[in-house]
């Protein structure tokens, strides 16, 4: 593939952030004979693998057992043991902020209908906002 400029371009990245991801043992740059780091296709399907679990809200750390499944020659980064720990740990968070989601959404709720019962066919009260009269 090339350089790291290059390797940044084609996985919609900074160099500074595949530094950063070298530096944490998540991306092994090879040296050209000039010194140079050198990348090339599996280290893009290694930025796309932390990159989508990124999205879906993994932390960096997290995405290390995807990498190392790559890294040992598994066509996907979820097609091994650790990776699917870290999928049901993942899960179980979601199910966990979806549970306390729901508890607020229905506090919220059950204040809103306490404040519209408050004024029932009354007037719409008038807010001032900033201490404008």
């Amino acid at each position: 593939m090339g350089a790291v400029g290059e390797l940044a371009a084609r996985a919609g990245t900074t160099t500074r952030t595949l530094r950063y991801y070298e530096s944490r043992g998540l991306l092994s740059a090879r040296r050209a004979v000039n010194g140079y780091r050198t990348y090339d296709e599996e280290d893009l399907k290694l930025l796309r693998q932390i990159r989508t679990l990124q999205d879906f809200g993994f932390d960096l750390e997290e995405t290390r057992p995807f990498v190392e499944c790559l890294r040992a020659g598994h066509p996907e980064g979820d097609s091994c043991p650790a990776s699917l720990v870290v999928y049901r740990r993942k899960l179980a968070e979601l199910d966990e902020l979806i549970e306390q989601l729901t508890s607020v959404r229905a506090q919220v709720g059950a204040q809103l209908a306490r404040a519209e019962a408050a004024v029932p066919g009354g007037p719409e009260p008038k807010c001032e906002l900033g201490g404008h009269a």
